[in-house]
């Protein structure tokens, strides 16, 4: 599975020590740094949700790791990118219950909210997670792409 990770420059440094965390535990995984390293106090979330957004419905990444300070922001930004579906998730059971019933793409993470072991365990969690497919579950997820694409309520 290839992952996207980038983060404003409130989050770069858990991003990073996600990125190394993640390279030595998955090595079978490819990993993605779309930047963000701390050092501009311009480098804004927006930007790069954009980026990891389009990196995921273009193909070069399957689901992405998005952090900024609060997770709030990104998760806000990410979202409003048609296709992906992002959570901030500050604890594993919604991180794989993101996925398994929601089938979200991207997981956004607080780096003022959450520790570098708690930050870890979400994102191995929702990195290890598969969406469901179950009736209930797909009848909400198509009830959820319905109100993107505009569809009256």
């Amino acid at each position: 599975m290839r992952i996207a990770l980038a983060a404003d420059h409130a989050g770069a440094t858990l991003k990073d020590d996600l990125l190394r965390r993640l390279a030595a535990a998955l090595p079978d995984d490819d990993l993605i740094d779309l930047g963000g390293d701390g050092s501009d106090p311009l480098d804004d979330y927006p930007d790069f949700a954009l980026a990891l957004g389009l990196s995921i419905l273009e193909g070069r990444a399957e689901r992405g790791i998005l952090v900024c300070g609060s997770g709030v922001g990104a998760s806000v930004a990410a979202n409003k990118v048609p296709g992906i579906r992002a959570a901030i998730c500050h604890d594993t059971y919604s991180a794989r219950q993101g996925v398994e019933h929601d089938d979200i793409n991207v997981l956004t993470l607080g780096a003022r909210v959450i520790g570098p072991e708690p930050a870890y365990e979400c994102a191995v969690a929702f990195l290890g997670a598969s969406f469901s497919g179950e009736v209930r579950h797909r009848r909400r997820l198509d009830k959820v792409l319905a109100i993107e694409d505009g569809a009256p309520s």
